[in-house]
């Protein structure tokens, strides 16, 4: 008998059914899937009103977007999965210059074969990151490729965002005497997967630390507006990030081995792997740059949220015209704490 009789359209099967060429190419499995799938998980009236576009009203302000793919594998791991760690990146991302996010887009591109129950999964858990995070996702795309011509699925989301008055939070505003802080412990994200990948066991499972920190920055703003950087270490760790920002403010910085907060677990893994845990990602931790009369009041502020409880002050900033950042090491030694080179742990976020 037909699927369509008398108006009568078969719901998605999401428990047996599979991604095909027909829910990207505009018809009417398309229109199905984006109202018993997406429209259903993500609901707000930017959504319902089915345009191509979301009109809202902002904030007077500065504006900041940021974009962000992500690519993960596996897409599903202990403490996350690529649908929450889409919110959470993008959120982070427009957080760091001090913003408060109001709204995501977000774009899927599927591949053919890839199984509905997953895909749902991942959504659902998208949408309970946004209302978390109370960050709507009020636009969005799905193309579907080939099978064999993706890996299931690849997420981009878009967010949006306004920094209130009197904030200038900037990669180029480190300035000699400053503290280096870090919101809690660092690696956790990075072995999580690799862990998951090489199907390895450990006494201790491993959790991906990802999450929104837009909570912790307001408030953190909230006690000092003169941070002067923010930033999230997500791909090539706590090291790469603080390069970034070494050459953007053209300064040099000097971290102390002994501060720096790494999970027991984590040391045990990266040993195991051969992974340096100052390269290994995190989603959800940040590090934070401010004059040295404001540190301890920002450690304070960040040890009372549930994301920075294990704060701590792992540095400081210097004049360096080489803009090196170095390490003063557990055995009274320095090192050269350089570039990521190479990609140590790929498909990461």
């Amino acid at each position: 008998m037909s699927d369509v009789r008398k108006g009568y359209i078969r719901p998605v099967d999401f428990k047996h059914g599979r991604v095909d060429m027909t829910h990207g190419s505009g018809g009417r499995a398309m229109a199905q899937l984006i109202e018993e799938l997406f429209l259903a998980a993500f609901d707000n009236d930017w959504l319902r009103a089915a345009n191509d576009q979301a009109c809202f009203a902002v904030q007077s302000g500065r504006m900041v977007m940021a974009t962000d793919s992500h690519v993960v594998s596996p897409l599903f791991f202990p403490g996350g999965d690529i649908g929450c760690l889409s919110v959470h990146g993008t959120v982070n991302d427009v957080a760091m210059s001090g913003a408060k996010p109001l709204y995501l887009s977000a774009s899927f591109i599927l591949e053919e074969g890839f199984p509905l129950a997953d895909l749902k999964r991942i959504v659902e858990s998208m949408a309970h990151a946004a209302r978390e995070a109370g960050v709507p996702i009020v636009t969005g795309d799905t193309k579907v490729v080939e099978q064999g011509k993706g890996d299931g699925v690849f997420i981009t989301t878009t967010g949006v965002g306004v920094v209130p008055a009197g904030v200038n939070i900037s990669g180029d505003r480190a300035r000699p005497g400053d503290a280096i802080l870090v919101s809690g412990t660092l690696g956790d994200h990075g072995v999580a997967i690799m862990a998951q990948r090489e199907s390895l066991g450990f006494e201790t499972t491993i959790q991906s630390d990802t999450a929104a920190l837009h909570e912790l920055v307001a408030r953190m703003v909230e006690a000092v507006p003169d941070i002067h950087a923010l930033r999230d270490p997500t791909r090539g760790g706590l090291a790469t990030t603080l390069n970034e920002i070494a050459r953007q403010s053209g300064v040099g910085m000097m971290l102390r081995e002994e501060a720096l907060p790494v999970r027991q677990e984590v040391e045990a893994a990266c040993e195991f792997l051969g992974l340096d845990p100052l390269y290994v990602a995190n989603e959800g931790k940040l590090i934070c740059i401010c004059a040295p009369e404001h540190a301890e009041a920002l450690l304070e502020v960040m040890r009372t949220h549930p994301l920075g409880r294990e704060a701590a002050l792992i540095g400081s900033v210097h004049a360096d015209p080489h803009h090196f950042v170095q390490m003063e090491t557990g055995f009274g030694g320095k090192r050269i704490v350089d570039w990521l080179t190479g990609e140590q742990l790929p498909r990461i976020c």
